[in-house]
């Protein structure tokens, strides 16, 4: 299987690590070099298996190939989550701060609810609404998934209490 780099990307290898280089920033991704094997020429990059084809195996060629297209993406043109905070009961307040977000007063609570921010991930909360943007897909999606389970009802009737900060995409 074959793809194509986009122009002004770069895909370098160090030993088991893709390096993908864009006008975005540089992302590196660890791989099993023994089952996919990765090779660049003439502007498209090759995704090969030394291995006899199961479906394992070709799974996880094609996961390599899926985390390398999702890289060219993310330092091409980055990625965007947007998140909505919702309540019925108390008002929430949101604060980011490098490194965490604070959610204050969540169901009337005197503690603070804390959620972690993934590597460079940046936050920006306007009112109402929470952007989170970066440029590696599973830190902007694990930022999102942190923010949402840290305002997780458990214990009370959901029908009814449903205060909580949700993807709006």
């Amino acid at each position: 299987m074959e793809m194509k780099i986009p122009q002004g990307i770069t895909l370098d290898f160090e030993g088991n690590t893709l390096v993908v280089k864009g006008p975005k920033g540089e992302l590196k991704k660890a791989y099993d070099n023994e089952t996919v094997m990765v090779t660049v020429k003439d502007g498209e990059v090759a995704f090969t298996t030394p291995l006899k084809a199961r479906r394992s195996v070709n799974a996880a060629v094609n996961t390599v190939r899926a985390h390398v297209r999702n890289m060219f993406e993310g330092v091409a043109n980055g990625y965007v989550q947007k998140l909505s905070v919702i309540y019925s009961h108390f008002p929430i307040t949101v604060e980011a701060k490098p490194g965490e977000v604070l959610i204050k007063n969540f169901l009337g609570e005197k503690s603070v609810r804390r959620a972690r921010v993934m590597g460079s991930v940046k936050v920006e909360v306007k009112k109402q609404d929470i952007t989170i943007s970066g440029f590696d897909k599973e830190e902007v999606g694990q930022t999102a998934a942190n923010i949402h389970l840290a305002t997780r009802i458990v214990g009370r009737d959901n029908r009814k209490f449903q205060d909580g900060i949700y993807l709006v995409q």
